[in-house]
């Protein structure tokens, strides 16, 4: 099941997910164009990163077009594990054979975040208590599959709705907050064992259990996939700091006005963080935008200007001329 936003209100109401048809011919579609923007916000250290791939077969080498990549690494504790991942995304999410196959698209990008958690456990440069948020945005044709552990969100705008492709993983979250209990962990005034403001990263290997053990602590991301239509404009993927301040809605509505203005997704993005600051957020801000349609296929055509006629009377006329012989 994915979210959708009513425009009316920013209430998020259901919208029915199903899997991918096998009937579903997912080539063709769409044209892939995006921008992106980060700022350091009211902190005293950058430990945002991220990455676009507009063009995945080109930096494969494989793959059909159109493919395209997309990732934003929230980190906490310190910029190493976020580093960490945002250097090694070829080796950890891309170089998987069954990452171009969609019926097992899915499991690849499970594996993926687990090899990452692992990874950045063996690596003696990166903090034990150095963790990160991931979430990823994969297209293969018209097959969007977005992967996310942590409180980053992907967007999807579909004429002109919010679409929530991704849910937020705080402790506090009704669902997330079960499973921490469940496997023995507590959630305290928001926080997971009163320590952490997400229930699930990568990283933070000072708060999990040994490896092969069920954490309350989790990198396992949650998966949603769906068939892009012509009706589905652009994606927004953002770090907590913009939801912080600003529903999904919104950010649709402000992304939607930018590029009817201008056609830029990377301006959008920028807009997007300012609004951002504006609104007083606390945190990093980092946000991509990807657009589904080519350029100024959006951008607003300025109206025609009417021509303006005007007459003169012949008695007018008349008095001109007379004025103008004197």
């Amino acid at each position: 099941m994915m979210m959708v936003e009513d425009p009316a209100n920013d209430v998020v109401t259901s919208l029915d997910k199903t899997s991918v048809p096998e009937s579903v011919d997912l080539q063709g579609f769409p044209s892939i164009r995006s921008g992106s923007y980060a700022d350091i916000g009211a902190r005293r250290y950058m430990e945002d990163e991220h990455i676009r791939i507009d063009d995945l077969s080109a930096y494969l080498g494989s793959l059909s077009d159109p493919s395209a990549f997309y990732g934003v690494f929230d980190g906490h504790g310190g910029p190493e594990a976020a580093a960490y991942v945002k250097e090694n995304v070829k080796r950890l999410f891309l170089q998987n054979p069954q990452l171009s196959q969609a019926e097992e698209v899915e499991d690849s990008l499970r594996k993926a975040f687990l090899s990452a958690d692992f990874a950045l456990a063996e690596d003696p440069g990166v903090s034990t208590s150095s963790g990160t948020t991931a979430l990823t945005a994969l297209i293969l044709g018209r097959l969007l599959v977005v992967a996310n552990a942590g409180d980053c969100r992907a967007v999807l705008c579909r004429k002109g709705k919010a679409i929530n492709m991704s849910q937020d993983h705080r402790p506090n979250q009704p669902s997330e907050r079960k499973r921490v209990e469940e496997l023995g962990g507590f959630v305290d005034d928001g926080y997971l064992n009163g320590v952490l403001s997400v229930s699930r990263a990568l990283g933070d290997w000072d708060m999990k259990l040994p490896r092969g053990s069920a954490s309350p602590l989790t990198s396992e991301p949650e998966i949603q996939q769906i068939v892009l239509t012509e009706e589905d404009e652009f994606l927004i993927i953002g770090c907590d700091g913009v939801w912080d301040v600003m529903s999904s809605q919104q950010a649709v509505k402000l992304v939607s006005r930018g590029l009817r203005r201008h056609d830029d997704p990377e301006q959008c993005a920028k807009d997007l963080v300012s609004e951002a600051l504006r609104l007083n957020t606390y945190d990093n801000l980092t946000v991509i935008v990807v657009c589904f349609t080519a350029k100024d296929h959006q951008r607003e055509t300025a109206p025609p200007q009417r021509k303006r006629c005007c007459s003169i009377s012949t008695q007018a006329l008349y008095s001109f001329k007379s004025l103008l012989n004197k």
